[in-house]
């Protein structure tokens, strides 16, 4: 019988979210013509998350650490287990921001207009494309705009409850070389309302607790120290997880 009521609030959620979605189409794909108007662009997918996450009954939660730095752009390491990561890092974000995803998102009709225009898609398996996203991304850092990434590169579907995976070595690499804090944001029990896509286990309406870590600086750094920050992170993350 829950199980039956989970399937059914899935069917609900994706519902709202298409609905929304097709509602927003046109003020994105006006937003999305010129990179000056990517701040409307940006507010508009954060008014759309704020309104999906409401009709869908999910709450997020949020416990910071320290306050974050209006003006301040900051590189935001989150780990992954849900479709809801990206609209609750649409909500947390601050300021003119951007994901990095993977080149597969280019296909899904939610969420091409953005990463043909303001996001930045990037082959996992080629190390040219990596470099090329990691240098836009670096040139968007330093005109302030913050960068979102999930470091493990990808929903691990092979482990329910979650675990957190191995990093990519990128994001902590471009970090130092710019200079830009490192925001550490671990969604603690979000896989709970949904893990993944919701296909196998369901969705269910519910608070979803979000702690957002003290921002790691990086100014005093040197590429040597990667590997460390890396660890660094992946630590702060892993401390607030909840696996069962």
């Amino acid at each position: 019988m829950i199980s039956n009521l989970k399937q059914i609030h899935r069917v609900y959620s994706v519902f709202i979210i298409a609905i929304f979605s097709i509602f927003f189409y046109p003020f994105y794909y006006l937003a999305a013509q010129n990179p000056k108007t990517y701040g409307l662009l940006n507010g508009l997918r954060k008014l759309k998350s704020r309104l999906c996450a409401f009709f869908i009954g999910f709450v997020p939660r949020f416990t910071f650490e320290e306050p974050l730095l209006s003006g301040q752009n900051y590189i935001y390491c989150c780990n992954h287990t849900s479709n809801h990561d990206i609209m609750i890092l649409c909500i947390l974000a601050q300021g003119r921001f951007h994901f990095m995803g993977k080149a597969e998102l280019l296909k899904n009709p939610l969420l091409r207009i953005f990463f043909k225009t303001i996001d930045i898609p990037v082959d996992r398996d080629s190390k040219m494309s990596a470099f090329r996203a990691f240098k836009r991304a670096g040139t968007n850092l330093e005109n302030g705009m913050s960068l979102i990434i999930f470091p493990e590169g990808k929903i691990a579907d092979e482990h329910y409850p979650p675990k957190l995976m191995p990093f990519k070595n990128g994001p902590f690499r471009l970090a130092i070389e710019k200079g830009v804090p490192i925001v550490a944001v671990s969604l603690t029990n979000v896989w709970k309302t949904m893990w993944d896509d919701g296909v196998k286990y369901g969705s269910a309406p519910g608070i979803g607790d979000i702690y957002v870590h003290k921002p790691v600086l990086t100014t005093n750094l040197t590429i040597n120290d990667s590997d460390e920050l890396k660890d660094r992170i992946f630590d702060l993350i892993n401390s607030k997880l909840v696996d069962k």
